[in-house]
């Protein structure tokens, strides 16, 4: 194995007894219908992380008859926007007092680095706020151009109950892109978190007892989707499902929830690329790049697990991410030195390796790395940092969502073949672009077919921004301004002043 960057075992705290999980249904924390119950083993430690209440069809039923009433009394949906801002400004303060506390569990729970845990309970308070300033600052329109006698307004109302379905790579970050924003429009929500994470969401809930949240405006169901998550998504007492996970769960969830004929937001895979032109600063690019396929140990959506480099540049890229990437520390997670942790599963790290074998055996050339790792004094799954160069645009391991540390290399040599070869896939969340020149920038960005594109940078973000994909990256939009519209139903209401109308059926 390449000499790498690696973190050994640390002598850290962790909890000698796991963190017990239930179920939030109608103000009320409880044990599954049936009384099972299924446990979490860290991907990283193989100890026991948490125990959680195995949910099923009742549980679900029951979670969105809370939901249901909760909404149809008002006691949330018509309250001021002032009022629900004042609680969801109180859950941010909340989440930031109990950070420590929620990024163990979550580091435990999934394997990311404990820096990483950290800025992603700490940042997500910053989403609850924005929500809270949004819930005050909405509005409709109004229309007095109509006629003398005529006003017509539009108004925004809650679409309703909300079915939230999140993933185990962010599971807090994006629980957050989704529930301030349900709550400052006005909907109730249902919330179903990965079987693999549960622990954080179910803190939240606690920290939503605290802040105020009227019972039954928020409930959690803990579980599998195949017992929780259908429900969720058939129930005709459900107005929406927002879901964020594989492109091939959204599809289903799209057809499921179609027979009921309610919204679907969903925010799914991604091959994205970042697109390096020969003017571009290469030791910014690079470690850019370094950064974009390597955080979150490469499983994120938005990982830039392809490269697309100018064919007179690609020797000098490849050689400066592989150098970088040898210095990226690998290992324990609860180090805070530590910036790639653990693989989620062990089945999961059999599939990046596939991806890789493949790719070697179609004739691929792998410049660093290329299979899993130990590290000392550590039980868990790790997979070393790996960058595959002679990649053909047909490979699976450049159009596929490899969701690992693995970086595939493409090369281009004019503008047109740089914008096919990025568009040349079924998803379309993010790109980016490095060069010097304003004009090569601009034409790429406008050419790309993709959510979110960046220029000269990667993965930067701000809640005042929404986030989504094109084509098979999902459909909707989540946090900024235009996050919040999706939890909306639009009225219009048309009004005649005074009696002015003509009569239809003339007097006698």
């Amino acid at each position: 194995m390449t000499e790498l960057n690696l973190i050994s075992a640390v002598d850290a705290a962790i909890p000698a007894e796991p963190f017990i999980c239930r179920h939030l249904i109608a103000g009320e924390w409880r044990d599954s219908a049936s009384g099972e119950t299924y446990d979490r083993m860290s991907p990283a430690h193989g100890c026991l992380v948490s125990r959680a209440a195995l949910g099923a069809e009742a549980d679900a039923e029951a979670a969105i008859v809370a939901a249901r009433e909760a909404f149809d009394s008002g006691v949330w949906s018509r309250i001021s926007g002032k009022e629900r801002a004042t609680i969801l400004l109180r859950v941010a303060d909340l989440i930031e007092g109990n950070v420590e506390r929620m990024a163990l569990l979550e580091t435990l729970e999934s394997g990311k680095p404990i820096s990483q845990s950290r800025a992603e309970v700490s940042g997500a308070a910053d989403l609850w706020r924005y929500a809270a300033s949004l819930a005050r600052t909405m509005h409709g329109d109004s229309h007095n151009t109509l006629g003398p006698d005529m006003l017509g307004v539009v108004v925004k109302d809650p679409i309703g109950v909300v079915s939230m379905i999140t993933p185990w790579n962010f599971p807090f970050w994006i629980l957050s892109q989704k529930l301030p924003f349900a709550l400052a429009a006005g909907c109730t929500t249902v919330i179903k978190p990965s079987e693999l994470t549960p622990s954080t969401t179910v803190m939240l809930g606690e920290l939503l007892f605290e802040a105020g949240m009227p019972a039954g405006v928020v409930n959690i169901v803990l579980g599998y989707g195949a017992s929780v998550g259908s429900v969720m998504t058939t129930h005709e007492a459900v107005d929406m499902v927002t879901f964020t996970g594989s492109t091939a769960v959204g599809k289903a969830i799209s057809a499921a929830a179609s027979s009921t004929l309610k919204k679907v937001a969903l925010e799914l895979g991604g091959k994205n690329p970042q697109v390096v032109f020969p003017d571009a600063d290469i030791e910014s690019a690079a470690d850019a790049i370094t950064f974009g396929v390597y955080f979150n140990t490469g499983q994120c959506c938005n990982s830039s697990s392809r490269i697309i480099v100018h064919e007179d540049i690609v020797d000098e890229v490849v050689e400066r991410v592989v150098e970088l990437s040898k210095r990226v520390a690998f290992g324990d997670p609860l180090d805070p030195r530590t910036q790639v942790g653990a693989i989620i599963s062990v089945q999961h790290q059999g599939k990046i390796d596939d991806y890789v074998r493949a790719a070697v055996t179609e004739g691929a050339e792998i410049a660093l790395g290329g299979g899993p790792m130990t590290v000392p004094g550590l039980e868990g799954q790790f997979y070393q940092p790996t960058v595959v160069r002679g990649v053909s645009p047909e490979m699976a391991i450049a159009r596929e969502e490899v969701f690992g540390p693995v970086l595939s290399v493409l090369t281009f040599r004019t503008m047109d073949e740089a914008v096919a070869l990025t568009n040349d896939a079924s998803y379309g969340l993010s790109a980016g672009v490095w060069s010097e020149n304003v004009h090569t920038c601009l034409e790429f960005s406008t050419r790309a077919q993709a959510g979110t594109v960046w220029t000269n940078t990667w993965m930067d973000g701000f809640p005042e921004l929404s986030f989504g994909g094109v084509k098979q990256s999902g459909q909707g939009r989540e946090i900024g301004r235009y996050g919040l519209e999706e939890f909306f139903e639009i009225k219009t209401l048309v009004m005649r002043i005074g009696r002015t109308r003509e009569p239809w059926v003339r007097p006698e």
